[in-house]
């Protein structure tokens, strides 16, 4: 099967020299496409500069971006060449639209200024301002336009919460399926992650399953996507 893990974080820019982004190793992505690589699955990796990534392989396809932007490009044109998705990536939930001092954003909101001429404030900034303002814009949610360019590939996506129970991780899940139409969600807790250890629930439409570790993320990832592709070629063999 010809699977598309995306992998690391995005980065938004600031200005021409600053940018936002996260602390995402893509340690877990590199984990996830080597197991798939080594049932034989064709693997289009989706990543960043600074994500770890691994070895060169026959059946490995790298792509590089930084944006949240380039990874909408670049999932709009493979994921409708695909079979199945592992969107492990932490994408930027905001995109700068501009940062300026403080003291200017005051004064054009005193005059009333409306966010576009804002935002063409925006430019190299000076390191001498005490205070600066930074403006953010959403960012579509990628994981949402998935099923939209591919009906049926198996979409197994990621939720990352923050010092909360299982049942609040479990419920977290179970309304992005229903949400982004997803197959699966691992869900997450931050406090839960640590080198030996990553806790977790990989929950489908009617099944939950605990994980600890990411060798078992992985293992339960590339039987999720083995069964797949097993149906799949029943399905062929039966015509």
């Amino acid at each position: 099967m010809r699977v598309i893990v995306t992998s690391g974080g995005t980065s938004e820019p600031i200005d021409q020299v600053r940018k936002i982004t996260n602390h995402s190793t893509g340690a877990l992505g590199k984990l996830i496409t080597e197991k798939l690589l080594s049932a034989g699955h064709e693997v289009v990796l989706v990543t960043t500069i600074n994500a770890v990534k691994p070895n060169k392989h026959k059946n490995l396809i790298t792509m590089i971006l930084e944006t949240t932007a380039e990874l909408a490009h670049c999932l709009a044109e493979e994921v409708p060449k695909s079979q199945a998705i592992v969107h492990a990536m932490a994408v930027s939930d905001y995109a700068p639209q501009a940062m300026i001092d403080l003291e200017d954003f005051i004064k054009l909101v005193r005059d009333n200024a409306d966010l576009k001429t804002i935002a063409n404030q925006s430019k190299k900034v000076s390191s001498k301002a005490e205070q600066q303002v930074i403006l953010l814009n959403q960012n579509p949610k990628i994981i949402q336009q998935i099923k939209a360019w591919q009906p049926q590939i198996l979409l197994i996506g990621f939720k990352l919460l923050v010092d909360v129970s299982d049942a609040e991780l479990i419920e977290a899940a179970q309304k992005s399926i229903i949400k982004n139409h997803a197959d699966y969600i691992l869900a997450n807790d931050l406090t839960q992650i640590s080198p030996n250890q990553h806790i977790g629930f990989m929950v489908g439409k009617d099944q939950v399953e605990r994980v600890e570790t990411k060798q078992e993320i992985s293992e339960l990832i590339l039987q999720k996507i083995g069964d797949i592709a097993y149906e799949n070629d029943c399905s062929s063999s039966n015509r």
